[in-house]
């Protein structure tokens, strides 16, 4: 349990939090919304009591250090839409996928003080995608390539996570160290190449207390795109095992009033992958699922279309079974990813 607990409690490799001018703060305000309906639209005399969690994979990732900064001060179409649509659903506390890091946060802060109403507590931390392990961990015979990486990236900092909000946040712990091979009950083979270095979290896990809740965030590797060892199946699933792991205290504190948001890059019903570990997960005795819809009622949170497997739920906000829930959707798509960001009203 000791070791466990020393996991739980790893040094955060940054912690970025600061606050936004007040000048840049305009007032905005959106009513409460019923469940399973797109967000009310923003009214001078309404106030909404509750509190909107809100995760979005914005697929905004560049393909180079530097030019996801250079988009948003072009102020892209991509960038606009991604905006507007934020802006649209007003959420206290967002998640946001596909975010290029930068040790200086310019990117993150600049894509926030575009927005009309800027979140004034920001974090962010270097993810493992990009981040180089010195192996080949594809056994192509080449080094340095994006699959060979702890996380899928061209570049360290490829598709992070980005964490904004309006609630006070509290000192984050950072499992993206964890090594894989060091989970309880592993599905890593001995006999991998990066069975000695490779971490378990292909971007991140965190757990990050904001206002009322805490947060575990976190993006799954996809578990397809490899070999009949099924690596990433493998990966993905204990990526997503995690979590259940924590709250039954296998990794410290287990925190009062949980909520999970990310991508776990898996449906429980649909696709490849053990589709098992989704269904686990949120069978979870100490979660409840608020199963968010779209206008028309479908549960999918991305449509791969183009890549195959179409529409498929792979997106979630799972809060903890104590808390009470009062509202849940999907916003309408934009062209600038194929996800939909999904957003959970929880009773303050």
């Amino acid at each position: 349990m000791e070791d466990r607990q020393d996991q739980g409690t790893l040094t955060p490799r940054a912690w970025r939090v600061g606050p936004v001018p007040a000048a840049l703060l305009a007032v905005l305000i959106t009513a409460a919304a019923p469940a399973h309906s797109e967000p009310s639209a923003p009214s001078e005399d309404q106030t909404r009591k509750d509190l909107r969690l809100a995760y979005f994979d914005t697929e905004l990732e560049a393909k180079g250090p530097g030019l996801l900064l250079r988009d948003i001060l072009k102020d892209t179409a991509p960038i606009r839409e991604v905006r507007a649509l934020i802006e649209a659903v007003d959420p206290d506390i967002l998640v946001l996928a596909g975010i290029d890091y930068d040790a200086e946060g310019r990117a993150l802060a600049a894509f926030n003080a575009g927005l009309a109403r800027p979140f004034p507590h920001l974090f962010a931390a270097r993810p493992n995608s990009g981040l180089p392990t010195g192996l080949d961990l594809d056994g192509n015979g080449r080094l340095g390539e994006a699959r060979d990486a702890q996380g899928y990236g061209r570049f360290s900092g490829q598709g992070a996570l980005a964490l904004l909000s309006r609630e006070t946040l509290g000192p984050p712990r950072d499992f993206s160290t964890l090594l894989w091979k060091d989970l309880p009950d592993t599905l890593l083979r001995p006999t991998d190449t990066g069975a000695q270095v490779q971490r378990l979290s292909s971007v991140a896990h965190w757990l990050i207390p904001a206002g009322p809740v805490t947060l575990g965030i976190f993006r799954a590797t996809t578990p397809v795109f490899d070999g009949p060892d099924d690596r990433n199946g493998r990966r993905n699933a204990d990526e997503i095992r995690f979590w259940q792991l924590l709250l039954a205290g296998h990794f410290g504190t287990v925190p009062k009033a949980p909520v999970l948001i990310g991508g776990a890059n898996l449906d429980p019903d649909k696709g490849d992958g053990r589709r098992g570990a989704i269904a686990a997960l949120l069978g979870d005795p100490a979660l409840q699922d608020p199963t968010p819809r779209s206008a028309e009622g479908a549960l999918a949170t991305v449509d791969w279309k183009d890549a195959g497997p179409g529409r498929m739920r792979v997106d979630y906000i799972l809060p903890g079974a104590g808390l009470t829930v009062t509202g849940a959707g999907l916003a309408d798509p934009v062209q600038a990813s194929r996800h939909r960001l999904v957003w959970v009203d929880i009773a303050r």
